[in-house]
């Protein structure tokens, strides 16, 4: 049989796709505006005047435009009557008044600045990603924001924290160019509180990874009201900061990151062994004891250290540090091993640093800098098992992740 009545379906195209989306929010949001109206009005319901509800519909708003990641989205906002003449109003939580861009919009723009795209490039930048519905941020559009953001710094980084207890820490630099012969050291700390919720605590232009800078942001955090030390504190192998935090916070313990730890010793040691190596130090800190740990440790030295001594000079010259995590409570070991929670977000902020000679103002690259962490904050995870931060702070001891009983010794080996 030749013949048939099967029809070919056309697939959309991506611009068919991306109006079908559009649409479809367009849709989702007109449904949830005119339900944030029904809660309003059935709230009045019982109140009448003259046999007539006192709130009533009133028609809508002129129409207006919000920019979205889907490009723009046509939104119109219904009006109220209030006979009552007390002031009724309509406002939409989900777009309230003046709302021109979506939050994760305005979020993209210090991104595309840290990437190396200019104010004045950024709206055919945007253009390019999100279509036309971005004509609207100009180059002035853009300038403002940027301005905004360095005065939201400016008051975030007074805030109170004297209601706040820290117990761990996160600690971690990065080198940028601001300018062509200038250079920006971006000091970042994020903490944990004692219900487990990770949040960015400092960020500062320290200009180089120096005991003297890292002090002065121990010190400005202690000016805001952090007066209780965190118990621990994790960082890579920078000098500055470990000297600091002997100085000011004494008697916060000192765990090294593996992850800097293992980049450190695999370039001392020529790319094929490399995979060798880094499998015995994983059998260190991934053991379950410290005992354990001891033993793959010296393991590791007798294996490689007659063919590869300058990488297990690395190794060995940080043993306590290294596994400082084994007197706290094993469901936080992923957490405290690494600086992960914020080498992830200077993944995204490695600045413009080889690439882009000219990079804006330090104050302003700091600014666009902490706007990133800051945003990437809103979806960190709080840490696994958080409830046991509590005896943490309450001083109950731990041995290899677990909780001393009473009478059992803390030994280390």
């Amino acid at each position: 049989m030749k013949d048939n009545n099967i029809v070919p379906l056309k697939s959309p195209t991506p611009d068919t796709l991306g109006e079908l989306l559009k649409r479809g929010a367009q849709e989702l949001l007109a449904k949830a505006i005119e339900s944030e109206l029904a809660e309003l009005l059935s709230s009045y319901n019982d109140e009448l005047i003259d046999g007539k509800k006192v709130v009533v519909r009133n028609g809508y708003q002129p129409e207006r435009s919000v920019q979205t990641g889907l490009g723009d989205i046509s939104v119109k906002i219904p009006k109220v009557r209030d006979r009552s003449k007390q002031g009724v109003k309509f406002n939409s939580k989900l777009i309230p008044p003046y709302l021109r861009r979506t939050k994760n919009l305005e979020e993209f723009i210090p991104w595309l600045y840290l990437k190396g795209i200019s104010t004045g490039d950024m709206q055919p930048a945007l253009e390019t990603l999100l279509g036309e519905g971005a004509k609207g941020l100009s180059a002035g559009t853009v300038s403002r924001l940027k301005q905004s953001w360095e005065n939201d710094y400016d008051a975030w980084r007074k805030r109170d924290l004297s209601k706040r207890r820290y117990v761990y820490i996160w600690a971690d630099g990065v080198y940028c160019n601001v300018r062509m012969d200038d250079k920006l050291c971006l000091l970042v700390i994020v903490g944990s509180d004692d219900t487990g919720r990770k949040e960015v605590l400092a960020v500062v232009d320290g200009y180089r990874e120096s005991e003297a800078s890292w002090v002065e942001v121990l010190e400005q955090l202690e000016s805001q009201g952090l007066s209780i030390p965190p118990l621990l504190a994790t960082g890579d192998g920078a000098l500055g900061f470990w000297k600091a935090v002997t100085k000011k916070w004494p008697a916060t313990a000192k765990q090294r990151c593996w992850v800097h730890k293992t980049a450190n010793i695999l370039n001392k040691v020529p790319k094929p062994v490399q995979p060798k190596i880094k499998e015995a130090l994983h059998d260190i800190w991934m053991a379950g004891t410290r005992k354990d740990a001891y033993t793959a440790y010296e393991s590791c030295l007798n294996k490689f250290s007659a063919k590869y001594e300058k990488a297990m000079n690395c190794l060995s010259k940080d043993k306590e540090q290294m596994l400082a995590f084994y007197d706290f409570p094993a469901e936080h070991w992923g957490h405290i091993r690494t600086s992960n929670p914020i080498e992830s977000v200077f993944a995204t902020v490695r600045l413009r640093t080889t690439k882009v000679k000219s990079c804006g103002s330090r104050k302003t690259t700091l600014s666009m800098a902490w706007k990133l962490m800051t945003t990437a904050e809103s979806k960190w995870r709080r840490l696994k098992g958080y409830k046991l931060l509590a005896d943490v702070v309450q001083g109950i001891k731990f041995k290899d992740g677990e909780v001393v009983k009473d009478g059992q010794l803390q030994g280390t080996a």
